[in-house]
């Protein structure tokens, strides 16, 4: 048995990228025919005045109609007529996409570099509160109009930055010069930010014009603006050109890891620390920087949250940092992969609403739905994940003649 299993382990360690999509397209069917079976069968306990009669028991929850709405309702159910692609749904799904593309990207860099940052969340919330402060702060040097859109977003893109990384930079110093261990610090940071974001808000910040615990309104100029014609309406909070840019950064930090230096040293002190120090790799410089890079990719997806779906920062923050780990598990670690797990985040988040609104099924049996299908989908490449980590299937000597390229 453990020798089928080492087996087993060993053919998905290797598999290549068109069995691993097989594998994620055979776990979604999986997760799909498990999850049917579960709402139907929990169907048989609910209270209803039509449904299927089976052996005199009524089951009131049709698994397909959950299903269409969760998959065709995130779009708006485009099988309708009169369906445009510039709907609500639509506009939902993407806007979620592009911010968990931000926080799974930040996970990812990490993982590759052979670190944990599960304080994706925090350095997402000081980076976004970092962006509303600093927008709302320099909006006073600067001109409104289209001058003051292309110098407050590239500002408060980079104040979120800046406020992410510096706070990624702490359990990253504190891993290389103290030895901490990196999981710790970045739960623990997790709910120091929160408090340090709530007392600086109620300090100095909070909009005294609400009762509601949030910074005042940046200027509307200042917001990321909509593509002329072909874009979504201002009022779904959601522009192509984040998306854009979120594709961007997804291909740019993918060139990063693959075609330079730095990236060859993260991925190799990552993969082999003790191969990657005998090469010269300065393996605290490296665990510092890859965290402070992590840290700023979080930042970056709070200064979006705010720039793009707010305009303003709210002591709510949504758990987009949490998600962003499930994202990267879901891609492999890959950059290049992340867009893809976040859009199936994106469909379940948005389709969840849309099943809410148009069947009687709970919340919280959507709920396990949604957790289904992305445990279903995730777990192989855990398993991938930790088999890499931790197996001695594939050996050194594959990772130093593959360059670290075996992790893509």
């Amino acid at each position: 048995m453990r020798d089928d299993l080492e087996r087993l382990l060993e053919r998905l360690i290797h598999a290549s990228v068109a069995e691993r999509v097989a594998i994620s397209v055979a776990a979604l069917v999986a997760a799909i025919l498990v999850g049917g079976v579960l709402v139907f069968v929990s169907g048989g306990f609910a209270s209803c005045r039509a449904g299927l009669d089976l052996a005199g028991v009524t089951f009131c929850y049709n698994p397909m109609q959950v299903y269409y709405e969760l998959f065709l309702g995130s779009l708006g159910h485009p099988l309708e007529g009169d369906w445009s692609p510039m709907n609500y749904s639509l506009a939902t799904t993407l806007r979620q996409t592009t911010l968990l593309i931000f926080a799974g990207l930040s996970v990812a860099v990490a993982f590759r570099a052979g670190l944990f940052n599960i304080g994706t969340q925090g350095q997402l919330v000081i980076g976004g509160l970092l962006t509303a402060v600093t927008v709302l702060f320099a909006a006073s040097y600067v001109p409104g109009g289209f001058v003051g859109t292309v110098l407050l977003i590239p500002i408060g893109v980079l104040a979120g930055a800046v406020g992410g990384g510096l706070y990624g930079a702490i359990p990253g110093a504190l891993k290389a010069y103290a030895g901490a261990n990196e999981v710790i610090t970045t739960i623990m940071l997790n709910f120091i930010a929160a408090g340090v974001a709530s007392t600086l808000l109620s300090w100095r910040f909070q909009d005294p014009d609400s009762a509601n615990p949030q910074t005042r309104a940046i200027p509307e100029y200042a917001e990321i603006p909509n593509v002329p014609v072909v874009g979504f309406s201002g009022r779904m909070d959601f522009s192509l050109l984040a998306l854009g840019f979120a594709i961007a950064l997804m291909i740019g930090i993918a060139w990063l890891l693959a075609r330079t230096s730095f990236g060859y040293e993260l991925r190799t002190s990552g993969i082999q620390p003790k191969a990657a120090a005998y090469g010269g790799v300065d393996e605290k410089r490296m665990t510092v920087a890859s965290m402070t890079l992590s840290g700023a990719l979080g930042g970056v997806a709070g200064a979006f949250w705010v720039l793009m779906e707010h305009g303003r920062w709210l002591e709510n923050v949504p758990a987009l940092g949490f998600d962003g780990i499930a994202v990267s598990i879901l891609a492999g670690n890959n950059p290049l992969g992340v867009g893809a797990a976040a859009l199936l985040f994106g469909v379940l988040s948005s389709g969840s609403n849309a099943i809410n609104t148009a069947t009687d099924v709970p919340p919280e049996l959507v709920g396990v739905l949604s957790g289904l299908i992305i445990l279903f989908v995730a777990m192989p490449e855990f398993f991938r994940m930790m088999g890499r980590r931790y197996a001695d299937v594939g050996g050194p000597e594959r990772a130093r003649s593959t360059g670290g390229e075996a992790d893509d």
